[in-house]
């Protein structure tokens, strides 16, 4: 009987000692997207036939870069084909609402990532109306038009290969994208063009990366489509600075 206990206390005692074997599974990654280039000159828009507008600085965000040259709302996704194991983390937010804000006069966040389980709340917290049209692929459009305080749920019921647009035709500036997919392991790159995307199984996947004036975004050579192939190892991945030439993001004309 001793023998047992001191083997059961041995095997308790390598337990304790080691981290959990779910640890090594997951990995971060990050990355910074540069605008190779001068920075464009920031776009106002024209709010004089809005009063309401007038008196928000409304500039064109199709192309965001920052003072030091970072490149805002660069759009990074598995698109591994096939069912990604997912963190047990990320369980708790599963369902969660995920608000998308008339404000000012545009779109806030500008792009929104979210995953198909969740529901999209879109809200208007400005003081007059606006009208919010999403049109996903193959799947319920809707085109809710709030009244200040109103708040329209959406619930999509496919995840959606690319960005969905968001549009309001009362201020035919405003615009907007919904990034809909079935986990969620999405990132966009801030005001800095920084990006992360935490807690990623490790081993071999898939990217795809999407900026909204040309779609995929091929900043690197081998980056078909603005795909590339990754192995995720655990802990911290870095694909450091990515160098992205003004024309592969300039306005389609």
């Amino acid at each position: 009987m001793r023998r047992y206990s001191i083997l059961a206390l041995a095997v308790a005692a390598l337990a304790l000692g080691q981290p959990s074997a779910h640890a090594a599974d997951w990995g971060n990654l990050k990355g910074r997207f540069i605008y190779d280039g001068k920075a464009p000159t920031e776009k106002k828009i024209d709010t004089s036939k809005e009063p309401m507008c007038s008196k928000h600085n409304v500039v064109d965000e199709s192309i965001v870069v920052g003072d030091d040259g970072g490149l805002a709302n660069v759009v990074v996704y598995i698109s591994t084909k096939g069912k990604i194991k997912v963190n047990p983390e990320y369980e708790s937010s599963a369902k969660d609402k995920v608000v998308l804000d008339n404000h000012g006069c545009r779109f806030q966040p500008h792009v929104l990532p979210m995953r198909v389980t969740q529901t999209l709340e879109i809200k208007n917290s400005d003081p007059f109306s606006h009208n919010s049209n999403v049109s996903p692929f193959g799947d319920t459009p809707q085109n809710p038009l709030l009244s200040p305080d109103a708040e329209f749920p959406y619930k999509f019921h496919k995840a959606q290969k690319v960005p969905v647009p968001i549009s309001c035709n009362i201020h035919p500036w405003m615009k907007g994208y919904v990034v809909v997919k079935e986990n969620p392991y999405i990132g966009v790159s801030d005001k800095d063009g920084n990006f992360e995307i935490k807690d990623l199984p490790a081993q071999e996947l898939e990217f795809t990366v999407w900026h909204e004036n040309q779609g995929y975004l091929t900043a690197k050579s081998g980056w078909k489509k603005g795909a590339f192939k990754m192995k995720i190892k655990k802990g911290d991945n870095d694909l450091g600075e990515i160098k992205v030439d003004p024309k592969l993001v300039a306005p389609k004309s």
